[in-house]
């Protein structure tokens, strides 16, 4: 009698398969297949059963065979400069819970705003396979027209400038209406010496332009000494913030920043300054994060629907990866309310 044990099965030999999905759910391996993918027409009902099925036996797609047998990577990318920032936190959640459900997984790429970098993730992931590309890195260089569109790889850019390329989805929150919104609420609580903290060029251009409009429409004249850039970050804003206070004499009596991060910095140079905030100088941000709301004071803002891009993001590409549409780019252009909190 041997006392040598028998091998531990590998995770091949106890993985579940299809075909015992297909067994237990009394269905073909090509049905469950098109439950899989849904890319074929399955009744509603033979969906549930299936997924049932899927359930209860714990299957999970041997993702690696199947990239060797159709090619594809069931990935998506997205690039974004700053993952702290929680606006791309939240679009990227968005974005997942877009593709998850027709089980697609996410690369994140986080680039620090550097071009460099930017070039580096998207030439990585598509010499990985991915099936989809999110851009949304704040800077829509020559790569990414070359790049996903090129390689055939489905692209959407987020907030930036297409350049007609006919391959490439846009979603975009509609940043000048939200902008105008903001100034013309600072304009109607009395404010008149109005300063706007930009972001780095060459992004921002639709807030800069909102904030124009809405200053001309009142006939207040724009004045470029209170136009400075920051970063987007809350440093670059507290920095930002102290150079627009920094003669007395001529100082805003309300500052547009455009984005949140850039805002709760600005409040830090107020309350370093000994100023009150909004008595002294309003402020109002653009994006409403989390934060916004335990700043002190809450944040004003313009929301920036994060998740509703992320999603949107991921829907539009789909559509192209699944094969359902393949026309010219589209361009989906979504709301941005103001929210009045206590900073303006």
């Amino acid at each position: 009698m041997s006392d040598k044990q028998p091998a531990a099965p590998t995770p091949d030999e106890t993985r579940v398969t299809l075909v015992q999905v297909a067994k237990l759910a009394g269905v073909s391996p090509t049905t469950v297949s098109h439950v899989l993918s849904g890319k074929r027409w399955v009744a509603e009902g033979t969906q549930e059963t299936v997924r049932d099925v899927i359930r209860q036996l714990g299957y999970r797609p041997n993702n690696v065979a199947r990239s060797l047998r159709t090619r594809r990577s069931r990935m998506v990318a997205v690039v974004v400069p700053d993952i702290t920032n929680t606006f791309y936190a939240v679009l990227t959640r968005g974005l997942a819970d877009a593709v998850d459900g027709a089980g697609y997984g996410t690369y994140v790429c986080n680039t620090d705003g550097n071009a460099e970098r930017e070039d580096a993730f998207l030439a990585d992931v598509l010499d990985r396979g991915v099936d989809g590309v999110v851009m949304a890195a704040g800077r829509v260089g020559a790569q990414v027209r070359m790049g996903p569109a090129g390689s055939g790889v489905p692209a959407v850019c987020v907030g930036g400038a297409l350049d007609d390329d006919p391959l490439i989805d846009l979603v975009m929150p509609d940043d000048t209406v939200g902008s105008h919104a903001a100034v013309t609420h600072l304009i109607r609580r009395g404010a008149r010496r109005i300063a706007i903290i930009e972001g780095p060029l060459p992004s921002g251009s639709a807030r800069e332009e909102g904030y124009r409009q809405a200053l001309l429409e009142k006939g207040i004249p724009v004045d470029p000494d209170l136009m400075v850039r920051g970063d987007w970050t809350r440093p670059g804003g507290r920095t930002a913030m102290h150079l627009l206070m920094a003669v007395p004499e001529r100082r805003p009596d309300a500052v547009f920043c455009a984005n949140d991060l850039t805002a709760i910095g600005a409040i830090d140079a107020v309350h370093e300054l000994h100023l009150a905030v909004p008595a002294d100088v309003a402020i109002v941000g653009f994006d409403d994060v989390d934060a916004a709301t335990i700043v002190n004071p809450p944040l004003t803002t313009v929301r920036n629907p994060a998740y509703d891009i992320g999603r949107t993001s991921g829907e539009l590409l789909l559509s192209r990866m699944n094969g359902t549409y393949d026309g010219e780019g589209r361009k989906a252009v979504l709301p941005c309310p103001l929210i009045v909190r206590q900073s303006a």
